[in-house]
């Protein structure tokens, strides 16, 4: 076997190797239009409520759209339209459900209307939720499961840009 010898392929010293960067190209065309249609470059209009004093945040995401709701000292509002009321930072007791304190009946209502007349918003499921520095996490926390019940369960708080 000392006489076996290894196979070599034979390589002219003139030859020149082409680089061929077809399927390169092909993938980072197809890298660029994946980046492209994933970049969200939209602004979100959102108008501030009269009485609602937003807390101050900092985030570097764009901003997204979604059903707007806002709550002040004295109300919920739904796209301008109030909704319920609020007495002492809570949500008014005709408003809750009798069986069912958490959930508060006119937001189901309103939410489940935009559910079926918008259906951007309802694929998206998202709330984009103005509340005052000052309302308690327990209203927070009834508006937030009613939505969620809803069809609405991503939550965004507006905060404003503090820099």
């Amino acid at each position: 076997m000392a006489g076996r010898k290894r196979f070599e392929i034979p390589i002219k010293k003139n030859q020149s190797f082409g680089l061929n960067i077809t399927s390169m190209t092909d993938m980072f065309t197809i890298l660029l239009v994946f980046l492209l249609q994933s970049f969200a470059a939209g602004e979100v209009q959102i108008d501030p409520v009269q009485g609602v004093r937003l807390p101050q945040s900092s985030t570097e995401k764009n901003p997204v759209d979604g059903a707007k709701l806002s709550v002040s000292g004295t109300e919920i509002k739904f796209d301008q339209k109030v909704v319920a009321l609020i007495k002492d930072n809570q949500v008014d007791k005709a408003a809750l459900d009798a069986h069912d304190n958490q959930f508060i009946k006119p937001l189901f209502e309103e939410l489940k209307k935009l559910n079926t007349d918008n259906e951007k918003l309802a694929k998206t499921g998202k709330v984009l939720l103005q509340a005052d520095e000052n309302i308690p996490y327990a209203t927070l926390r009834k508006i937030m499961y009613t939505a969620s019940m809803a069809g609405f369960p991503n939550l965004k708080l507006v905060t404003t840009v503090s820099n």
